[in-house]
């Protein structure tokens, strides 16, 4: 499920070429907000949203969402900037912006938060913590000895060595009576440490381990540290057939909820007075720990890491494309939510990345030049 972000030229940027220029009778700022197109009274090409040089050009917002409303499986997009929504819509009768729905691998940039609190608070006792330290009772009779090596850092990064759950493998290993054992009787197929092998099963270890060292549930852990702070719903999602909550897949936010979420990490961990995440572990998490072997996109805790448009652009990415977006330098934060059980659409996956790369960056760099 990894895809190259470019700048510029994406495939399926015509439906986000952003159609034809705003005709000129209606060169006026206009509000993009409940789904809704309101005029108000300002010149067009000026700083629209919030202040002056912290808003988003209103004539390239206008054709970023008239493309938008081309791509069939887009369901919501919201934008933040410096902590204003925006923009908050809509699209082809998708659900409430406050509803839940499945955000698919998404669920592995708020499972990376989770490991990152319980470290600080001495659950876990850090990234190079080996993972059998806590699930050893679940390893095979005769173990791998690189087992022993696979470190809580190695889980989040993607580098555990084991061969994947996840693509064809993924339907067999979630059909399996115990989901930790069946993940750690894979063989190596490469060294710990080494190459990025995108793996839920990995993130479904991480979430094993959050639940016996702390002695509560992966849902109770994200409602007590994550979910009441943020003031955010996360409702019960998948377990496995020995009660523990699926690491990684099929946690359920509604798109104000995960950007909610964007927001706290584009600030450093902190929202509304409260460090509710470490600051350090954001800076971790973004820092390179691997790259995808399909899109070299590079990967660190839980999050993907690129450069669009000149600037540090870190998201994360569920399948079908549930996506939330930041682009710090310019006070970004994006949601996006898709339909998600069709066959995967790199398509539609690029057509997103466009979304942001050809409107929704330079509608904030307009909106810079403007104020």
């Amino acid at each position: 499920m990894q895809l190259r972000i470019k700048p510029l030229g994406i495939a399926a940027s015509a439906a986000v070429a952003m159609a034809a220029p705003v005709h000129a009778s209606r060169r006026r700022c206009l509000m993009l907000l409940g789904g809704s197109l309101l005029t108000s009274g300002c010149s067009a090409g000026r700083s629209l949203f919030g202040s002056e040089t912290s808003g988003l050009d209103a004539e390239t917002m206008v054709r970023t969402l008239a493309g938008a409303e081309q791509l069939p499986r887009l369901r919501s997009l919201l934008v933040l900037r410096g902590g204003v929504t925006l923009a908050a819509h809509r699209f082809n009768g998708g659900p409430a912006l406050d509803q839940p729905v499945n955000v698919k691998s998404a669920s592995k940039s708020l499972l990376s938060a989770l490991v990152g609190i319980a470290i600080e608070r001495g659950v876990l006792k850090g990234v190079d913590q080996p993972m059998l330290s806590v699930l050893a009772s679940d390893a095979p009779a005769t173990p791998d000895p690189r087992l022993a090596q696979i470190t809580v850092g190695h889980l989040l990064s993607m580098q555990a060595g084991l061969e994947r759950t996840s693509g064809e493998f993924y339907g067999a290993w979630v059909s399996s009576p115990n989901w930790v054992r069946a993940v750690l009787s894979r063989p190596f197929v490469d060294e710990p440490g080494g190459a990025m092998l995108y793996s839920t099963g990995s993130s479904h270890l991480l979430s094993a381990m959050l639940t016996r060292a702390s002695g509560r549930s992966t849902l109770e852990l994200m409602q007590l540290w994550l979910a009441t702070p943020l003031n955010i719903t996360i409702p019960p999602w998948t377990r496995d057939p020995q009660g523990i909550y699926f690491g990684g897949n099929d946690m359920r936010m509604s798109p104000q909820a995960l950007a909610r979420f964007g927001e706290l990490y584009r600030l450093g961990g902190a929202i509304d007075g409260k460090q509710i995440v470490p600051a350090q572990w954001i800076e971790d998490s973004w820092r390179r720990r691997s790259v995808s072997p399909w899109s070299g996109n590079k990967y660190g805790y839980g999050w993907f890491l690129d450069i669009m448009r000149g600037h540090a652009l870190r998201f994360a990415w569920g399948y079908g494309g549930q996506m939330i977006y930041i682009v710090r330098d310019l006070g970004l934060t994006v949601v996006m939510t898709s339909q998600s059980d069709a066959a995967s659409d790199f398509g539609h996956l690029s057509a997103l990345h466009a979304l942001v790369a050809n409107g929704i960056i330079p509608a904030a760099e307009l909106g810079d030049q403007a104020g």
